[in-house]
């Protein structure tokens, strides 16, 4: 079975808007988007109100990952279309996450902590996790060992 979304036409610009307004709809302060170099949307940022104050998120689109996928999948796309389908999973997924914000079984940070960062260009809660600089349990969360 393809991707979701995989034989959409909405352009990737049209879909960042829509997720800037779903995040701004509930809770964002500000979002901001990031481009390549080949001016084309890579991530997402924002700041939203946390218990521990205002923090920033970054969440990425990793095309290149999405078309090998597609490709994978004998779906014909370019760098173009596997952008635009890049960009609607990620807003489909935002999307859902709100709608569990909405029942209040989750919090905000709780649904984005891996995208968390310090600042713009450092690194995010996960990346940190995965190069080893940060340990989160240790020994899979047996504290005996």
């Amino acid at each position: 079975m393809a991707i979701k979304n995989y034989s959409t036409t909405i352009p990737a610009a049209q879909t960042v808007g829509e997720i800037q307004g779903i995040l701004a709809a509930n809770g964002a302060k500000s979002v901001m988007m990031n481009f390549d170099e080949r001016r084309e949307p890579c991530a997402v940022m924002f700041i939203a109100k946390t218990p521990l104050g205002d923090r920033l998120f970054k969440l990425p689109a990793n095309i290149d990952a999405f078309q090998a996928v597609l490709q994978k999948q004998k779906v014909k796309c370019d760098r173009e279309q596997a952008t635009r389908v890049a960009w609607r999973n990620i807003k489909d997924w935002i999307a859902a996450q709100m709608a569990l914000l909405a029942t209040e079984m989750v919090t905000f940070d709780e649904i984005f902590l891996p995208y968390m960062a310090e600042n713009q260009t450092g690194p995010t809660v996960y990346q940190l996790y995965t190069g080893g600089a940060m340990q989160l349990l240790g020994n899979g969360g047996n504290k005996n060992e």
